[in-house]
């Protein structure tokens, strides 16, 4: 792999451009809505793909594949940052049980120095909205890399080092500047050393994404789907450090959906108050782009508000939508690495947002 392309693998799990199975039996025009976008997404190179959709009271999921079975709803993909909605949620509930506040500054143990720039200290609604000026990844991480697992390698100790070399790029709260970095520090502060822990216990198992987890168990390990980059297979990214940006998360189209149907309806969900809180606008970035707490939202050109995440691995790209005003959503899992060009997004992006579109 050329350097090139390992650094665009390694901040993968930002996957960040700034962008415009099973049915019920009343959804079986669901099925023929989704089949295009399944063969698209084959189309432009995806070994396999599966695609959850909601709409109303229905869901529909299906799956497609250039060979061999095709995934399902219960197939294992690595997840990248939509992860950072689950860190995202863990702070709104730590909010609403007044454990934290937004406007807290953020601390770590002794030994890991936070970065200052001006008298304004980082709080967590900045790191939550990336715009706390850290850069997107720590300064000492890709030199002993692993192309292929850029973040197995990382310590808490290499995080210390690489804390102290830290410069912030702005003031804090100034401006948008995706950060990996930033919400690796985001969770560690909630749960230091504990971060994998307390994404289990606190959103994937209240919610009911019995998939959704740091570290692949052993009956997810044989329906995981193989990762890919430039069609060769390649390994799963591996962290215990910045886990907090999605950077080693596994799920699947079935937990997915459950979580999008749980930002749809918070009404119906266990913690209500903190999903709201982490769709509610915190930053504007431009006049089509505001920022919740890991949420973006992008405003589209009839009015209707998006809400979305995308991600990636070395091997795998995803992305997540959903509008609340139509009661629909859609969540997409390829295995397969991409990333957007200077004139075009990456596919998995614009089918999700095309579907729901069409939804």
């Amino acid at each position: 792999m050329n350097r090139r392309s390992f650094l665009g693998a390694a901040t993968a799990a930002a996957g960040i451009s700034l962008l415009p199975g099973h049915a019920t039996a009343a959804g079986n025009d669901l099925a023929a809505l989704v089949r295009p976008y399944l063969d698209r997404a084959l189309a432009a190179g995806s070994p396999s793909v599966v695609c959850g959709v909601i709409r109303g009271a229905h869901t529909h999921v299906a799956g497609a594949s250039q060979a061999g079975r095709a995934p399902d709803g219960r197939t294992v993909f690595q997840l990248g940052s939509i992860g950072k909605t689950l860190t995202a949620t863990a702070l709104a509930r730590a909010v609403s049980r007044g454990r934290v506040r937004l406007d807290t500054p953020l601390a770590l143990p002794p030994g890991f120095p936070v970065p200052r720039k001006g008298s304004r200290r980082i709080t967590l609604a900045d790191l939550a909205t990336h715009t706390s000026g850290l850069p997107s990844l720590p300064p000492n991480l890709l030199a002993e890399a692993d192309p292929y697992d850029p973040y197995a390698h990382y310590t808490l100790d290499d995080l210390a080092a690489g804390l102290a070399e830290t410069t912030l790029n702005t003031q804090p709260g100034s401006t948008y500047l995706y950060s990996n970095l930033g919400f690796g520090l985001l969770a560690q502060a909630l749960a230091f050393d504990d971060v994998d822990a307390m994404l289990w216990r606190d959103v994937a198992a209240p919610l009911r994404l019995r998939d959704t987890t740091t570290t692949l168990r052993p009956d997810m390990a044989p329906r995981k789907a193989t990762g890919h980059l430039a069609g060769d297979a390649v390994p799963d990214w591996h962290d215990h450090v910045l886990t907090g940006a999605g950077t080693s998360v596994y799920s699947t189209a079935d937990d997915m959906l459950r979580f999008l149907g749980a930002q749809l309806r918070p009404d119906r969900s266990p913690f209500r108050d903190a999903i709201e809180l982490t769709q509610r606008p915190r930053f504007t970035v431009d006049r089509t782009l505001r920022v919740g707490l890991g949420w973006h939202l992008s405003t589209l050109p009839d009015a209707r508000t998006l809400t979305w995440h995308n991600g990636g691995t070395g091997g795998f790209s995803t992305c997540a939508a959903f509008d609340r005003k139509s009661g629909t959503a859609v969540a997409m899992l390829v295995n397969t690495f991409s990333q957007e060009s200077t004139d075009s997004p990456r596919p998995v992006d614009e089918l999700t947002f095309g579907l729901l579109e069409a939804l």
